[in-house]
């Protein structure tokens, strides 16, 4: 690109200097002896008064891709400004304008002053420069602190240990198996031994071809056992104690030392984790994924494309397809694009689903009952807890649908999922009302789960029978929680 930049004071040589052998750059500069100066250091510079036409054609206006001026006289800017769009009404002006002024004050006085409407397209200020350069800093020192305290509590622990166990919740989903690959990374990079373990099943197709194609390792664990107790320390990844995690005993709290989520706070930690514990808990970032990236990117660790991939998915499901995105998530969508495998992705996002997969879809079309707009749908005994979600995801797409609740029974619990397009509801909120004193319940504005012990229903003389009350008390349940009767 040919840039011309106007004037060769500091500004106009550090900013040559900062583009030379990237861009074709021309300087033009009315002082002579600054305009030898910078010829002799390898400059390409026209001498002149830059305000005037025939300097400007001189500098091969006409065929300038980039016009920054570097002075700071209004009266010179408004001058230089009605020159070049004389000669080049195309190119993109960057001028640096005094505080006291603004760029729609700069092209009203160019109207004013020669009876042209003119364009400008770029304004810098001193002040807004520094505000905005200021403000970047900020932020880099924030997203610094968090990982040079992750960093930190990691130095500390290998003094006296080298094994981190990092624990996903019971059914991982593309945001727990990246993030925990991650830490697993960031970890290893320090020296630790690490194992990645959940407690339930991942039965979700996508899931399972998440991790066949990424190469993730993850061990299924189950509470008490010696998997668990061999570790010293323990890294919650994309959960918290109380959520959808069954694993761990109290007694295992004391050595779990990094907590790395983005959802809500579950309770109070303080109550039932070590002092010296790493907290890293953001609700307002919408992907545990995004949290970790800002780590690797912090440490300069390179990202392989199956983790880069791994990541940048995690992010797309957990921001219901990048409709819902932080500053935070936009920031590692960015650093990942470059890195993505995207034949890999697609294999993922589009791998063959399961005969119990299709059997649960179809039960769950089969026996939806309708209240107005809500759709609840009984898919009675199953084994596949994740074919519930994506059961109520293609039932809220049917027409006129907006809020969707499908449950089924697994072994002794009542697995639940929701969604919701309606913009009044809160599903997570509501799924907590309803369940949560039963079992537990909750989730974000649009998509919420609840997980319910049968308890009394096995007094049920049958299947059918238990079947019927577990569906009579959740229906009534959920539709009392979002303020409808039935009917």
């Amino acid at each position: 690109m040919r840039i011309l930049i106007l004037g060769g004071g500091a500004l106009g040589r550090s900013i040559a200097e900062a583009l030379r052998g990237e861009f074709d750059v021309v300087i033009v500069e009315k002082n002579e002896i600054r305009a030898r100066t910078l010829e002799e250091s390898g400059f390409h510079v026209v001498h002149g008064d830059f305000s005037y036409t025939a300097t400007l054609l001189k500098a091969g206006i006409e065929k300038s891709e980039l016009v920054i001026i570097t002075t700071m006289d209004v009266e010179t800017i408004k001058k230089t400004v009605y020159v070049i769009r004389t000669n080049n009404k195309e190119v993109p002006i960057i001028t640096v304008l005094p505080d006291e002024i603004n760029l729609e004050e700069l092209k009203t006085s160019i109207k004013e002053s020669f009876e042209a409407d003119v364009n400008v397209d770029y304004a810098i200020s001193p002040r807004t420069a520094l505000r905005d350069a200021l403000i970047r800093m900020v932020k880099h020192i924030g997203e610094k602190k968090n990982v040079n305290l992750l960093v930190k509590k990691l130095r500390e622990l290998k003094a006296n240990g080298d094994s981190l166990l990092i624990v996903m919740h019971d059914n991982p989903d593309p945001d727990s198996l990246a993030s925990a690959a991650a830490l697993s990374l960031i970890a290893q990079t320090l020296g630790f031994k690490t194992k990645i373990v959940h407690g339930g099943e991942i039965t979700h197709h996508e899931n399972r071809a998440f991790i066949n194609l990424l190469g993730i390792e993850v061990t299924r664990v189950s509470r008490g056992s010696y998997e668990l107790r061999r570790y010293p320390y323990i890294a919650l990844v994309d959960c918290q104690p109380n959520g959808n995690l069954t694993i761990l005993e109290n007694s295992d709290y004391e050595r779990i030392k990094i907590v790395i989520d983005h959802h809500q706070v579950l309770q109070h930690l303080s109550d039932v984790l070590p002092d010296d514990a790493f907290l890293d808990i953001r609700p307002d970032v919408n992907s545990a994924s995004s949290i970790l990236v800002e780590y690797l990117k912090g440490l300069n660790i390179a990202v392989s494309p199956p983790l880069a991939t791994a990541l940048f998915y995690g992010i797309y499901i957990d921001t219901k397809k990048f409709s819902k995105l932080s500053p935070v998530d936009l920031k590692a969508i960015e650093f990942l694009a470059g890195k993505v495998d995207y034949e890999l992705l697609d294999k993922i996002e589009h791998p063959d689903i399961s005969t119990e997969t299709a059997e649960i879809l179809a039960r769950a079309i089969m026996h939806r009952r309708i209240y107005k707009n809500i759709i609840i749908s009984n898919v009675g005994f199953i084994t596949n807890r994740d074919a519930l979600a994506e059961a109520a995801d293609f039932l809220l797409r049917l027409e006129g649908i907006t809020t969707v609740l499908v449950f089924g029974i697994v072994d002794d619990k009542i697995e639940i999922s929701a969604r919701t397009r309606d913009v009044r509801v809160n599903i997570g909120a509501v799924m907590k009302e309803a369940f949560g004193e039963l079992g537990s319940g909750g989730g974000h504005a649009r998509a919420g789960g609840a997980r319910i012990p049968l308890g009394i229903f096995k007094l049920a003389k049958d299947k059918n029978s238990l079947l019927k009350l577990v569906e009579e008390a959740v229906t009534e349940r959920f539709l009392e929680a979002l303020k409808v009767k039935e009917g």
